[in-house]
């Protein structure tokens, strides 16, 4: 867990999920309707994605309320590499490095466990995502999955 107390802000936490949670799935529910997502994880796949070796799911909250999330889901297709997935913020908790957050223990949780790469997708209108992942070093790949939502495919050795 990490613990942020930016200055004369509530403080920020990260938390790895050991289950599907009421708060995590309301989240989840937020970005497919904020990012017009067409395929769409149920419980069950998102508890069998919380029970690989390599992936997890992350939460953030910001004075005790559940406001972000991300996901890393093993990548079958790609030896030593993870998806990220669901990065989401929501609005009103936006300004307060959430995201970059998000993504360190994301990030960190994938070298400890021994992941060369990590890869996502987007799709165009989501700039401020996209600008976020260029500036943490990701760049842009080629086509790794059929998301028919996906425009743009990017990766990052860690």
């Amino acid at each position: 867990m990490h613990n942020i107390s930016p200055s004369g802000e509530s403080p920020i936490q990260i938390l790895r999920l050991a289950e599907v949670s009421d708060d995590a799935l309301h989240l989840l529910h937020e970005y497919y309707e904020a990012a017009r997502v067409v395929q769409r994880d149920d419980s069950q796949k998102l508890q069998a994605i919380l029970q690989g070796h390599s992936s997890g799911w992350w939460i953030a909250t910001l004075g005790g309320k559940a406001v972000g999330c991300v996901v890393l889901r093993e990548l079958s297709t790609v030896p030593h590499a993870a998806e990220c997935k669901r990065l989401y913020v929501q609005p009103g908790a936006r300004g307060h490095g959430i995201a970059d957050k998000l993504m360190d223990a994301l990030e960190d949780f994938a070298h400890s466990e021994g992941l060369q790469s990590i890869y996502l997708d987007s799709y165009g209108d989501l700039k401020a995502a996209i600008a976020l992942y260029r500036r943490r070093g990701y760049e842009e790949c080629d086509r790794y999955n059929d998301n028919p939502q996906a425009t743009i495919f990017l990766c990052k050795r860690i």
